[in-house]
């Protein structure tokens, strides 16, 4: 799928784990009694009848299923969900299939059952290659587990990725380098490589603010992230995002489709999408709680809470913010065309002599990698 046609999306949230991560702000919770499978797997299938109801006639490029931690799920469950898609929209031959899995729930019969329902591609939560760091950051499985979980995915699907985090407490670029190395020849083609964030309401923001939890600083940050584009860069996996790597041709086709402004839908507890209808390009959430969106379906066909008609000024502004992460960067006539307005000629003109974006000869602008180290402010300066 090309830069100029992104494509249709269908993401599907799956909203129940083993337990909570002290890092995750994600929609996922934690439930003693196992969810009825069976009964979410009705509600999910009726929010996509109704969602295609809205928008009928797309032909699906890439499915993602997210989470919580969807490799809970049955393969039943799995297939019940990608046939309501096939049912009510056309998928296309090639479309990508994404499942994601954590290793402390991978089991090679599972994972066959997923692949027979139609799964092509899994990203598996890894998230470090040391034990006392996989304790920290509150992962059920060790190391070990981790290595199994790769060889069986790499045994079972066409396609593999699998995620990091790194800028951990106490963690310096010689170690992070080394970790990295390690990560690389276990890698097939797409690796996920996320700087440790401290965000709102999680047990980590609630450490931070006690000064019981230190972070590497930000020349640090930046040393660390300087090494994870180069070392990934060295071994053939460049950064064609700001947190993902690739092979050529291996990116995520379905995380292609935020990052290039195309349209998906947004299926289960607090899922976002953005759709085109006739009136415009609709921004759409759904019920966070999954009981609350389960009972929310069940009476309605849907769980939005939000959907909300963008103006121009948003659409460009959400444009850029997604669009510059990208190495292609975004298309400026397409740009303009979407926001109504023209980028500021000065700011640009100051921007690319301070060596923070560039302008392509193909009419795309694109951050320098200077300006990736500080892409808010990048796109606060052009969207202002």
């Amino acid at each position: 799928m090309s830069a100029a046609e992104p494509g249709f999306g269908v993401y599907v949230h799956w909203p129940f784990c083993a337990a909570k991560c002290p890092y995750c702000d994600f929609n996922s919770h934690v439930r003693h009694d196992p969810p009825d499978q069976a009964r979410f797997s009705r509600a999910l299938a009726r929010e996509i009848a109704t969602t295609a109801d809205r928008m009928p006639g797309r032909t699906v490029s890439s499915i993602f299923l997210g989470g919580g931690t969807p490799s809970l799920m049955e393969p039943a469950t799995v297939g019940a969900i990608l046939d309501a898609i096939a049912l009510n929209w056309t998928v296309a031959a090639n479309t990508e299939v994404t499942l994601e899995a954590n290793p402390s729930s991978v089991e090679a019969e599972r994972f066959r059952g997923y692949r027979l329902a139609g799964v092509n591609r899994v990203s598996l939560g890894v998230q470090a290659l040391n034990d006392a760091d996989l304790r920290f950051l509150g992962r059920l499985h060790d190391v070990a587990e981790a290595l199994k979980a790769i060889e069986i995915a790499r045994k079972t699907f066409p396609r593999i990725s699998f995620d990091l985090i790194y800028a951990r407490p106490g963690q310096t670029p010689a170690a992070w380098q080394r970790e990295l190395g390690e990560a690389l020849k276990l890698a097939a083609d797409h690796l996920s490589l996320y700087q440790l964030t401290i965000e709102d309401e999680t047990p980590f923001a609630r450490l931070y603010r006690a000064g019981k939890l230190k972070v590497p600083d930000e020349d640090t940050a930046a040393e660390l992230y300087a090494v994870t584009r180069e070392t990934a860069e060295g071994a053939g996996l460049p950064a064609y995002e700001v947190s993902n790597h690739a092979r050529p041709d291996a990116e995520c086709r379905h995380n292609l489709v935020y990052w290039r402004y195309g349209e998906y839908a947004g299926i289960g507890p607090g899922a976002h999408g953005r759709l085109r209808l006739p009136d415009g390009r609709h921004a759409t959430e759904t019920e966070r709680n999954p009981e609350a969106w389960l009972a929310r379906v069940e009476r309605y066909g849907d769980g939005l809470i939000v959907d909300e008609l963008l103006n121009r000024e948003e659409q460009g502004d959400e444009m850029l913010l997604m669009g510059l992460r990208l190495a292609e960067g975004i298309d400026i006539a397409r740009y303009e065309k979407l926001s109504g307005r023209d980028l500021d000629p000065e700011q640009l003109a100051d921007l690319v002599a301070h060596g923070m974006v560039e302008r392509t000869v193909d009419g795309r602008l694109r951050a320098t990698r200077a300006g990736s180290f500080v892409l808010d402010a990048v796109v606060a300066d052009l969207a202002a």
